[in-house]
Formats: structure tokens, C-alpha cells, sequence
């Protein structure tokens, strides 16, 4: 559960960040922390604005996580609106994990029916199932936040909620607005940011028995979006989750850029 609740981090890093309008692409890069020890780097580009939404991360372990085994994941989603509402169409997770390859497709061929295309690793065989009832109406992680996205922009406030499902897990999500904080300088942001509450519940696809206690436990997190580019709209800055064997994991923003239209992530590296 460890890993899959890293890997989560990306999502909440994601779909966030509004962009404001225009042709304008908004790059944005960070670290993770457990321990006071980096573990993950994170890139993440966000095109939210207008009819579609489009949502692209980049993840890599680094320091003495790599001991233990490299990942290097994208993930990406692409979709509509309507109105505040993300309508997913396509999903796509791709890289390695622990040297195990890992593949997740999901397509929405009707609004709220996703269809998994291709798994890898194959599902496991202790991993309770997703049944069909429970996969209806659901999005995927990345246009699940892409509508928290929506929420702030629209209203200020980060209250919202969706039932997600991944390939292998299903799970509900809120969010709830806690106030404004003014943060101490750290990495690339200081100053006033709106604090959201996050909870996720696992609803179905937990492994064995003896997770089933904990999986359906509700888990935080705590997120702040600020403004790190003058006159744009507010991005993450800095994410907080307690986890099992890490203690509390910090996600903190080291720099935020503007790109032009159209330029991907994987053009633009350092």
C-alpha cells in the first residue's frame, strides 16, 4: 500500500493547479520528502483551460529510495467539461516500478463506464475485485482532482468529492476548505495559500484480509495551492500525507514556469 499511496501524490499534484486563460502552459516541479530525506521528484504539466482538460505527470524516485528499486512513471488523462464536471476519456499510466513494468488504460467510450483496456502486472489473485456496479459513475484519479480544479476556481473553496477508480482500486474522495495560512518561505513559494483537507476511502480492491481493516480506514492529507507566478491562478505548494512506514511525506514546489502552447514536458528538461 505504501507504493500505491506515493503514487498518489502525482494525482494530487496534477489536477489541482488551475491555468489562467489563454494559450499557456503551466510546468511545475517539486520534490517529495519522508523522513527530512528526498525520495521522488515530480514534474507535472497542467492544461485545464477551456472545452477539454489535458493532465500529464512525470515521477521519479531518487536518493536512497533507489536502494530499494527505481520507478519512473508517467501518467496522463485527457477529457471534456461539462459545466464543473470532468468527463474522462482516455487514462494512461506507463513506466516501472520496483523493475516490475507498469500499465494501466482505461477509456470512458460512454460518460461514467469505464472500460480497462490493459493491466500490468495482471491482477493479483488476493486482491478483493471491483464489481461492475461499483465501477459505475466513476473517473479516474487525475479528472477526479481536475474537478477540485473547477471548485477553487469557481468559488475560492476546495470543497468537493468523487468516486475514483484506478484498474484495481475504487475509492471516494473529499475535499474540504480549512482557511488561508501564510507559509513560511520553503523551496520555490511563501506566503498566503488556501489549506484543503483531503480524505480517500477505499471502497473495494484491497489486498487480503488483514489490509481490509486499514484500506477502508479513512486517510488524509492536507494540501496548500498558492500563487508562485504573479496575476496566475493558484497552484499547489505544498502537499502533506501521513503514510504507514514513512511517517509524514512533504511535497513541496521548487520552481513553477510558463512554457509556450503546445511544448510537452518531455521536451523540456533541465
Amino acid at each position: 500500500m505504501a507504493s500505491s499511496r506515493l503514487l498518489q501524490i502525482a494525482a494530487c499534484l496534477l489536477a489541482l493547479a488551475p491555468i489562467r486563460a489563454g494559450a499557456e502552459t503551466l510546468l511545475a516541479r517539486y520534490e517529495v520528502r519522508a523522513a527530512g530525506v528526498r525520495i521522488m521528484e515530480v514534474e507535472a504539466q497542467f492544461a485545464l483551460d477551456g472545452p477539454r482538460y489535458r493532465l500529464r505527470t512525470h515521477v521519479r524516485t531518487s536518493g536512497v529510495v533507489n536502494v530499494l528499486g527505481r520507478g519512473d512513471q508517467v501518467t496522463s488523462t485527457e477529457g471534456a467539461w461539462r459545466g464543473a464536471d470532468p468527463i474522462p476519456a482516455r487514462y494512461r499510466t506507463e513506466g516501472t516500478w520496483r523493475g516490475a513494468r507498469r500499465v494501466v488504460a482505461l477509456d470512458w467510450p460512454s460518460p461514467g463506464q469505464p472500460v480497462l483496456g490493459e493491466l500490468e502486472p495482471p491482477m493479483e489473485e488476493d486482491r478483493q475485485p471491483v464489481s461492475a456496479a461499483l465501477r459505475l459513475g466513476t473517473m479516474d484519479s487525475l479528472s477526479a482532482l481536475a474537478k477540485l480544479t473547477r471548485t477553487v476556481a469557481q468559488t475560492g473553496r476546495c470543497d468537493a468529492a468523487a468516486a475514483v477508480y484506478d484498474g484495481r482500486r475504487r475509492a471516494d474522495y473529499t475535499v474540504q476548505t480549512e482557511g488561508m495560512q501564510v507559509l513560511p518561505q520553503e523551496g520555490g513559494f511563501g506566503g498566503e495559500a488556501l489549506r484543503c483537507g483531503f480524505e480517500s476511502r477505499l471502497v473495494a480492491g484491497w489486498r487480503s484480509d488483514r489490509e481490509a481493516e486499514w484500506a477502508r480506514t479513512s486517510q488524509p492529507a492536507t494540501a496548500w495551492l498558492g500563487r508562485p507566478l504573479p496575476g496566475r491562478l493558484a497552484i499547489p505548494v505544498r502537499i502533506e500525507l501521513p503514510s504507514r512506514w514513512l511517517g509524514t511525506i512533504r511535497v513541496v514546489l521548487l520552481g513553477v514556469e510558463a512554457l509556450p502552447s503546445g511544448q510537452e514536458v518531455a521536451q523540456h528538461r533541465q
